[in-house]
């Protein structure tokens, strides 16, 4: 299967921004912080909205995030949604979208579930989020020292986490290339079944019952997958 007309290259996740290098300026809307409306969600394309993102990553590793009045966020999307994004990120607590993006209420969708996997749940959500709610792009946001990663290396079995990491069992056989034990205790092994689950979602896996899941459920919309390295993965 080939991959939807939209696919660009991987941003480099939080962990490795210093090598996001230089890029074009977001819109100058997003010089300051703004509330998404229809109207601004409508007029960005999804190479502005990658802008944008880089942006704010860029904001939060300098210190310099932009001051938000959350409460009048709040009030303002009462009555209606327009994010610009959804990010489909792990579980774990110390990759926050809102923050590593330097975003505020109303700007992103974001499902997050330990290994960032796309199950149906998960593909449903993001449907929801691009075909009915207009977010132009997803983000499929991976990190270094994943704890599910890790886990499913190690075959862990723990309650329903058992069936939570199972959905992680295709990329631990997709890593190939490497040299030692396949278990957490070898970087290089957990290194490469993370690529593995990231690149089930860029389409370019072997894994093609999952990819095309992916795509027949986005359609047009782009599809971002965060290299959690610095390295591209296109």
């Amino acid at each position: 299967m080939k991959p939807a007309r939209k696919h660009r290259r991987a941003l480099p996740a939080v962990v490795a921004v210093a090598s996001l290098g230089c890029m074009t300026l977001a819109p100058l809307a997003y010089a300051q912080a703004t509330t998404q409306t229809r109207a601004t969600q409508s007029a960005l394309t999804p190479d502005q909205i990658l802008e944008v993102l880089k942006a704010g990553n860029e904001r939060f590793v300098s210190g310099q995030m932009l001051e938000r009045d959350l409460r009048s966020q709040i009030r303002e999307t009462a009555n209606g949604q327009y994010p610009m994004a959804a990010v489909l990120d792990c579980l774990d607590s110390r990759v926050p979208p809102e923050l590593v993006f330097d975003m505020g209420i109303g700007d992103l969708f974001v499902g997050r579930v330990a290994g960032n996997y796309a199950d149906t749940d998960m593909l449903g959500s993001l449907e929801f989020a691009t075909k009915v709610a207009g977010a132009k792009v997803v983000l499929v946001l991976g990190h270094t020292d994943c704890g599910a990663v890790k886990g499913a290396c190690d075959g862990v079995k723990l309650g329903n986490l058992t069936h939570t990491l199972s959905n992680l069992t295709p990329a631990l056989y997709a890593a190939g290339g490497v040299t030692g034990p396949r278990t957490s205790k070898n970087h290089e092994f957990v290194d490469a079944v993370t690529r593995a689950l990231e690149k089930v979602a860029a389409g370019e896996t072997s894994l093609r019952e999952v990819t095309r899941l992916f795509w027949s459920a986005l359609g047009d919309t782009s599809v971002l997958a965060v290299d959690v390295n610095g390295e591209d993965s296109s």
